[in-house]
């Protein structure tokens, strides 16, 4: 197929392209949120940048939107109303901004294309009204089994923390930081320790992934403080270098997380007690980062990932009268 998809998030497009499809990634000369293209990434031939233009003349399939504003951009670029005139599908990437429950998605009340959660406690909570969904969980190329922990530090990703404040943990890393600090490696995360006033809390900055992996194998433990976010794709990668992990046991990751990979609690303090445990008993935490990267594996393979995108591409293009797929690693269908 040829599937139009706007660069959005790097390492979920990342492992996208990795199919056997035509991925069309829209390029504008300025860049920027609409036109980001390859971004210079390291992507397969057949990730291919086009502009509105070229577009317009292209044999698109299907769309996958990820923003509202899609929707009319791809109406502009294309000539064609996504969901009508061209198969579509919405791939949604977090949980609801608004109150638990109760938020009303962009797309609710729909039944001209398919709504795609990243996890289910997402499909959960967002209100879609009528439109159909479904979940496809996270897909991540394995990095190999690379922990080493020979430094004591723990170590989280987290972008933009001090912007992003309580929803991602940030004010819990004071306390989970212990005598050897926590390194934080994100987005944003210059001046982190300072801002937070602690210096055994280190920003990290914004690394390549294949130099991230290698630095985050080098510490004792991952640390997942996130209140509301969707599962991390940096934990899933943690846990497949192997490392043992330190996790709130919010939202999708006490689901996908087992307690045997580290520690896994909503009370900050026992977690606080969990990575110091972690850190002096060598032997245990090489046992839970066994287990992390084997129910990593198994769970968040890519393969599976790209089996699952296939039969929800395939029904998009077959029609809502097709009933909506219920992906292997999901356990369900949609609704």
């Amino acid at each position: 197929m040829n599937i139009l998809i706007w660069h959005v998030h790097g390492a979920y497009t990342e492992a996208f392209v990795q199919g056997a499809h035509r991925y069309l990634l829209p390029t504008l000369p300025e860049g920027g949120p609409w036109g980001g293209g390859r971004a210079g990434r390291d992507w397969p031939a057949n990730a291919v940048e086009r502009t509105p233009d070229q577009l317009a003349d292209d044999d698109v399939d299907v769309v996958v939107l990820q923003r509202p504003d899609e929707l009319e951009l791809a109406r502009s670029w294309l000539g064609r109303t996504p969901g009508r005139d061209v198969p579509a599908v919405y791939l949604e990437h977090n949980t609801p901004g608004g109150p638990a429950a109760t938020t009303r998605h962009p797309v609710a009340d729909r039944d001209d294309l398919l709504l795609v959660h990243v996890t289910a406690f997402n499909d959960l909570m967002w209100d879609s009204g009528t439109t159909a969904t479904t979940v496809v969980e996270h897909g991540v190329p394995d990095p190999g089994h690379r922990w080493t922990g020979e430094l004591p530090a723990a170590v989280a990703v987290i972008n933009e923390p001090l912007r992003r404040g309580r929803v991602t943990g940030t004010d819990l890393l004071p306390l989970l930081a212990g005598p050897a600090g926590i390194d934080v490696f994100g987005m944003g995360t210059s001046g982190l320790g300072t801002a937070l006033g602690t210096p055994s809390v280190r920003g990290m900055g914004d690394q390549p992934q294949q130099r991230m992996h290698a630095e985050l194998a080098r510490r004792r433990v991952y640390v997942h403080t996130a209140r509301w976010t969707s599962l991390g794709l940096s934990l899933i990668e943690a846990m497949m270098l192997g490392m043992p992990v330190a996790v709130l046991a919010t939202t999708e990751a006490a689901r996908a997380v087992p307690p045997d990979a580290g520690v896994l609690a909503t009370d900050p303090d026992l977690l606080r007690r969990g990575i110091a445990e972690l850190a002096a008993d060598p032997t245990a935490a090489t046992a839970a980062g066994t287990t992390a990267r084997a129910a990593a594996r198994a769970r968040f393979g890519l393969d599976r990932f790209l089996r699952d995108w296939d039969a929800v591409l395939e029904r998009a293009v077959a029609g809502p009268d097709v009933p909506v797929p219920a992906p292997a690693a999901a356990g369900g269908g949609g609704s």
